[in-house]
């Protein structure tokens, strides 16, 4: 099984939509909680479900279950909380939410999608790692 991320930031629609042709990506998984901000640009929900398909033929989910909570959002992105406090909290919620039970043919050839543009410091990451954990030999590529 493998599952890619990508962040949206920081870079060029040509150089976002080209990693994703290149890559082999099925389906992108939308795992932002708010996919409808004017700040989103080019993946904005609705314009990028249209550039997905119609340019890649790739498919697109939104699920917020892999999406962090407002609460912890806005800690970390306020500087309450560490990164490390982020990373704990995150994972026991997609721990309480048992995101392992989704379905692997959905995310196999998937590619889970936020904004940040390095996956370092995302919840994308934590994510598939999490996945990895639990469902094992989950090869895991950052586009």
């Amino acid at each position: 099984m493998r599952i890619f991320t990508i962040g949206f930031t920081k870079t060029t629609a040509e150089n976002f939509f080209d990693r994703l042709k290149s890559s082999g990506v099925k389906r992108i998984i939308d795992t932002r909680l708010n996919n409808s901000s004017q700040l989103s640009g080019f993946a904005k929900s609705s314009d990028l479900k249209y550039f997905l398909k119609s340019l890649n033929n790739i498919d697109y989910i939104h699920n917020p279950e892999l999406a962090p909570t407002k609460e912890i959002l806005s800690q970390y992105r306020n500087k309450d909380i560490s990164w490390i406090e982020y990373e704990k909290r995150f994972n026991q919620l997609i721990k309480k939410r048992k995101i392992e039970m989704t379905e692997k043919r959905i995310l196999d050839d998937a590619c889970l999608l936020c904004s940040e543009d390095k996956p370092h410091n995302c919840h994308r990451r934590l994510v598939a790692e999490y996945l990895d954990k639990n469902w094992g030999k989950v090869e895991i590529v950052h586009l």
